[in-house]
């Protein structure tokens, strides 16, 4: 694949994907809002953002909207042999704005392939030329800005979600989803925020809802592992004891002990 500029306007119905291109998008005309991997922002005429190769991204366009669309894969030739340091430009998303000589630059753009579509002269190559213009002038106004960092997970609302599907097969793919991240970026951002993986933070979860059923409910042991998410009551109690250091049954007769003790009263 090489690179490609396009221009299009975009849909005003939310939609997300994400692709193994980096990609750039500026704004022509009307506005459009974008999240990229918890980063979100909107871009107008002469403002853009970088969408890194595989970051999930939503996106929508407001009423009548038009973006020029830069589609980059690694191996393009603007981003390698001479201009190989241009791909930091894709470390992490980013929105920006186009001073006065991007602007007249980005006017150049245009009616450059406008021009040469019309003759039926516009080839892979002159894209790439025209691409590699516009990355090395947006490195060079970006390189000294830092990065900005994307929104901390809201674990309450992931907690919520934990709590509706404690009983099913969760996978990290389903928290990534929830949380509108991909996959490999809501683990790292998970981690760092908590400590934990997605996956040792929900058997926590799973154990701390099962020793409160145990304390206040009789329900048997086998329907407080499968409410709970463990797939038999053994999976379930040898969980329990390594988490614990005792049986979930003797939390039962503590709290009957409890229970029956306060009934004498």
């Amino acid at each position: 694949m090489t690179s490609a500029i396009r221009q299009i306007p975009l849909d005003t119905a939310v939609h997300h994907h994400s692709h193994d291109f980096h990609q750039i998008v500026i704004g022509l005309r009307g506005q459009a809002e974008f999240e990229i991997e918890g980063l979100g922002g909107s871009i107008s005429a002469l403002s853009g953002c970088i969408v890194p190769a595989n970051h999930v991204h939503y996106y929508a366009g407001t009423g009548d909207n038009h973006q020029l669309i830069l589609d980059l894969p690694d191996s393009a030739l603007s981003l390698t042999g001479h201009q190989h340091e241009l791909v930091r430009l894709f470390d992490a998303p980013r929105f920006f704005a186009l001073d006065g000589p991007l602007e007249r630059y980005l006017e150049f753009v245009i009616s450059e392939l406008a021009q040469l579509s019309q003759q039926g002269r516009l080839s892979g190559l002159q894209q790439e030329r025209l691409a590699t213009t516009l990355l090395g002038s947006l490195h060079a106004r970006l390189a000294q800005e830092p990065a900005p960092r994307g929104r901390h997970l809201d674990l309450a609302a992931l907690d919520r979600f934990i709590d509706r599907h404690l009983g099913s097969n969760l996978r990290v793919a389903d928290l990534a989803a929830e949380a509108c991240l991909s996959e490999a970026h809501f683990n790292a951002r998970f981690r760092e925020q908590t400590g934990l993986s997605p996956w040792q933070y929900v058997l926590r979860r799973r154990l701390e809802t099962s020793e409160q059923l145990l304390r206040d409910s009789r329900m048997p042991l086998s329907e407080i592992a499968a409410l709970t998410g463990f797939a038999t009551q053994s999976a379930f109690s040898r969980a329990f004891r390594r988490a614990f250091g005792h049986p979930p049954s003797q939390v039962r007769s503590q709290a009957g002990r409890a229970l029956a003790s306060t009934s004498q009263y």
